[in-house]
């Protein structure tokens, strides 16, 4: 039985305490190794997610795990026991980062062979590949991910039985042989086009490459958020299971879904106290990932629970979601929440460049990769996007939602349990004072999101939450927090922006992730 991971480590920079063995608040490369060694040793992740970026220690992460942890990976033979999987660029998207695809592809074969001089005993050289996956982001049809797999088996894995010349010896004489023969690719599907036909380009894709086995398939969470609103996220993601069940169904091929979510509850609410009803809302998924916050911003011992609680789950049939009329609340979050974009836009990219780093990149993703946009407009990314918000005492979960009628809410609720619960956990961090400083249709709409919801003695700080016709009446909110924004707002109002980076980050130590 081919084990299949059920907790993914991945190095989304959403954590406000510094991990255990980092030096700074900054994670470098250098330390990512580490902490590769630190989720699976101790804290019992069972795969690492690990960003090929042009990062100098990409190359040699498989080699600098085994020279710095010899006894560790002895008895836990990495690609059989843990697993360590690369996230690569999409050459569609990504056009100054695509050559790393290639450099990435190419690196697969030499981690083999160092796997093949460390496992030396008991080793047929058919064995174990130390790396055999990668994810590859923002997939919009089946062609991108038939393009990296025919890559890799026709330009990697046939090329070697080529002559270099006419009547040369062959590339695998002259190299030696190169292993794995095959790899698994598994898909991102981010955008709401891409979810809702995710069905129909895995299904195309497992086709052509005549898979029979299984098939993983990851959902991102926090992309479909910051694109069309939280909520709409979710029900893009249910329904987006729902297909990928029937597909499993329909091929006799499993397939194994990623459910990628942070802490924040705008992109996901997955975090060490909340993980069993995350599970119980999401009972198809195989594999869900834990960001930095949920690693370093809660006690160790909790959070190892936490990690435990997720493996020791076994995956079930997916809850019953009504893909048309889902898809249609879905259209009606994503238009309003986007008309609150356009508004907010020039406050949030004036907030985010002070939101502190927590890893350091080799490309800086601003100046040579891509940014996200929703509309016409340009937005950072989701950390801190949700970051710069919730520093102005506005939860990014209110956008899109003043669109919605008590109808549409019950039918939510039927498929999306866990609404109230998110919505109490982020309306800890709401700031009545500091809503004046929004534009007024902003203000309209968060007075509407507030009269919808009617939530009492919910939230892990036991958030009580009511909502008035005439005016805001909100208990129970988090005052150190709210205390914090109004600062931020004072300093930002008199461009006074020297002290705001620690403070963005002292708020975020109360909520326990930094966006």
């Amino acid at each position: 039985m081919v084990k299949i991971p059920r907790c993914m480590s991945t190095q989304h920079p959403d954590n406000v305490q510094s991990p255990p063995f980092a030096s700074s608040h900054v994670i470098n490369g250098e330390e990512e190794v580490i902490e590769a060694y630190y989720a699976f040793d101790t804290l019992g992740c069972d795969e690492q997610l690990w960003d090929s970026e042009g990062k100098e220690v990409d190359n040699f992460v498989v080699k600098k795990l085994f020279t710095k942890y010899p006894d560790y990976f002895q008895k836990h033979v990495l690609g059989k026991d843990v697993f360590l999987t690369l996230r690569v660029p999409n050459p569609e998207i990504e056009r100054d980062e695509g050559k790393i695809l290639l450099e990435t592809l190419h690196s697969i074969p030499r981690n083999f062979d160092i796997a093949k001089r460390f496992y030396s005993k008991g080793f047929d050289g058919k064995g174990i590949a130390p790396i055999f996956e990668v994810f590859l982001p923002m997939c919009s049809s089946e062609k991108s991910i038939i393009r990296v797999h025919e890559y890799y088996k026709t330009f990697i894995i046939k090329s070697q039985d080529k002559p270099i010349y006419n009547r040369d010896i062959s590339i695998a004489k002259w190299l030696g042989e190169l292993n794995p023969k095959d790899i698994r690719v598994t898909p991102l599907f981010e955008t709401k086009e891409a979810l809702l036909g995710v069905d129909k380009f895995v299904e195309k894709y497992i086709r052509f490459e005549k898979i029979k086995e299984l098939q993983r398939v990851w959902l991102a969470r926090s992309d479909p958020a910051l694109n069309y609103g939280s909520v709409a996220a979710v029900l893009l993601n249910k329904i987006a299971l729902s297909k990928l069940h029937q597909l499993e169904q329909k091929t006799s091929v499993e397939i194994f879904p990623i459910f990628g979510c942070g802490s924040a509850p705008f992109r996901g609410n997955l975090k060490p106290t909340n993980v069993e009803k995350i599970l119980a809302g999401y009972p198809s998924v195989q594999t869900f990932t834990v960001q930095s916050a949920f690693k370093y911003d809660f006690p160790e011992e909790q959070v190892k629970e936490g990690i435990e609680a997720i493996k020791s789950r076994r995956r079930k049939s997916p809850l019953f979601v009504d893909a048309k009329e889902a898809a249609a609340i879905v259209d009606k979050i994503e238009k309003d929440y986007q008309a609150c974009i356009n508004l907010l836009v020039p406050m949030i990219n004036r907030i985010s460049p002070l939101v502190p780093q927590r890893r350091r990149r080799k490309l800086h993703i601003g100046l040579f990769g891509y940014s996200r946009e929703t509309s016409k407009v340009k937005l950072p990314r989701a950390i801190p996007f949700c970051a710069s918000l919730y520093s102005l005492g506005l939860p990014p979960e209110f956008l899109g939602l003043a669109s919605l009628k008590e109808s549409d809410l019950d039918k939510i609720r039927q498929w999306y349990k866990n609404i109230d619960q998110d919505l109490a956990d982020s309306m800890q961090y709401f700031n009545k004072e500091t809503l004046s400083y929004f534009p007024g249709e902003i203000q309209k709409k968060v007075q509407s999101v507030l009269n919808l919801f009617s939530l009492d003695n919910a939230g892990d700080k036991g958030g009580n939450v009511k909502a008035g016709k005439d005016n805001i009446k909100v208990s129970n909110i988090d005052e150190g927090h709210a205390a914090i924004t109004s600062g931020i707002v004072h300093e930002l109002k008199h461009q006074n922006t020297a002290k705001i980076g620690e403070m963005i980050a002292e708020a975020g130590r109360i909520r326990q992730f930094l966006g």
